[in-house]
């Protein structure tokens, strides 16, 4: 079925905002972030590297592999928390991941209140309500199977990038940070706190959900206004969870809401279908890729993590991936089985949709103007007949395409020649 393609509206411009900061003096020019990029977004030019912010995804693997510690993910500071008197954290299921020997996640949520919060949110408990939504939607079948989550913005950011004709099996759903978001400030109006003296906060595991709530995808504008770091809420949230002399009761999430923290949770959570989950962002590429091929026969729902383990793999995090893994499969024993529903809240299913549809991202293409695309095309296809395909990197380009579309681009001169044809021919010389 042809994939229907909608529009999205970000509110800010894109330009603004870097997901990945680059310390040039740390840089060795050493071309492994280049060469893992899935969206060939980094060159590296008179020894440096650089980032064509425009094709990132925010997915961290240059920050995951750079030995040199010359990328550093972007985030709101700590001290942010001075920009609002009401102050809400929103906690990701992978945070209860970070901390060792927990026995209730209770503990943590009292700690984030003893460390400078006024109220705490349950992401967790926001993506049981997303769940409800996303299995009313494969109930009635008005997306093209297989349906695709949303929920990784490193993956949305992808398929809109560089799969096009899947955009119209995109689940149409918020983000469950989103969802959280929105019950908090709800909340918090509630109470009687004045709008302009609430801030919410979420606790990022990852630079793709810093770049996702700035930028407002899905939504009319950004339910989150500020972004934290994991490592940086761990310092804080610990020393405070130490000095606790009571725990109250604050979780009211079920161990469905909990496994959205690892890979296959939110599969799971859909029951009685075929689904398919993939963690780590070249397996995601390669599930997309046979989808785009027509290659996965009868699979109703796909989960897509960027992050190897999903969630608790963020680059942002403390533990080791599979460490938090383990400690979350530890926690859900601990919890309700019973999953929260959107009518337990009095919501409605269109409460949870995208506000703002999403659009493909044309970043790829050599020129606004298809005339001299189409050109510049022929060209390149004539300048690949000249190079190795080797996809050494010595040009500082990730593969010769990539070289020849620079060429072609106009993002280095006309001149420029193959380093490892021109080392060559030196030799034979």
């Amino acid at each position: 079925m042809a994939a229907k393609k909608t529009e999205i509206k970000c509110v800010l411009d894109e330009k603004a905002l870097h997901t990945v900061m680059l310390d040039p003096d740390k840089c060795r020019g050493c071309v492994t972030c280049m060469k893992r990029c899935p969206t060939e977004a980094i060159r590296v030019r008179g020894g440096k590297a650089s980032v064509a912010y425009e094709r990132c995804i925010g997915c961290g693997e240059c920050i995951r592999l750079c030995r040199y510690q010359a990328k550093k993910p972007s985030h709101d500071s700590w001290d942010t928390l001075n920009d609002f008197k009401y102050k809400i954290a929103l906690v990701a299921p992978s945070f209860y991941g970070q901390f060792n020997n927990l026995e209730s996640i209770d503990i943590v949520l009292n700690g984030l209140l003893a460390a400078g919060f006024d109220d705490v949110g349950e992401v967790g408990e926001a993506a049981e309500y997303v769940t409800d939504v996303t299995r009313m939607i494969m109930k009635e079948g008005s997306l093209p199977s297989p349906i695709i989550s949303t929920a990784c913005p490193a993956i949305l950011e992808l398929i809109l990038m560089k799969y096009h004709d899947l955009s119209g099996h995109l689940l149409s759903t918020l983000a469950p940070v989103d969802v959280a978001a929105k019950l908090a400030h709800e909340r918090a109006v509630a109470k009687g706190v004045p709008e302009e003296d609430i801030g919410v906060y979420f606790i990022s595991p990852c630079p793709a959900k810093v770049f996702a709530l700035k930028m407002g995808l899905g939504v009319e504008r950004p339910y989150v206004d500020r972004v934290l770091s994991v490592s940086d809420a761990y310092m804080r949230v610990l020393p405070a969870m130490e000095k606790l002399t009571e725990v109250r009761t604050l979780s009211t999430m079920s161990s469905t809401g909990l496994h959205w923290g690892i890979s296959r949770g939110e599969a799971n959570s859909t029951k009685g279908i075929k689904t398919i989950a993939a963690d780590g962002v070249e397996q995601c590429v390669k599930i997309l890729e046979a989808l785009e091929d027509g290659g996965l026969g009868d699979i109703e729902f796909i989960e897509l993590n960027a992050c190897v383990s999903g969630c608790v793999g963020g680059v942002m995090n403390v533990e080791n991936a599979f460490v938090a893994r383990s400690r979350l499969h530890y926690l859900t024993r601990k919890l309700k089985k019973e999953r929260n529903t959107i009518e337990s809240i009095g919501k409605s299913r269109e409460w949870f949709m995208w506000e703002q549809n999403p659009t493909v991202k044309d970043v790829f293409r050599l020129d606004d103007n298809r005339l001299a695309a189409l050109s510049k095309l022929m060209e390149k296809e004539e300048i690949l007949k000249t190079l190795p395909m080797v996809d050494c990197g010595l040009c500082g380009a990730p593969s010769c395409t990539a070289f020849a579309e620079d060429l072609v681009g106009g993002v280095i001169p006309r001149d420029s020649v193959c380093v490892r044809m021109q080392t060559e021919n030196v030799k034979k010389k």
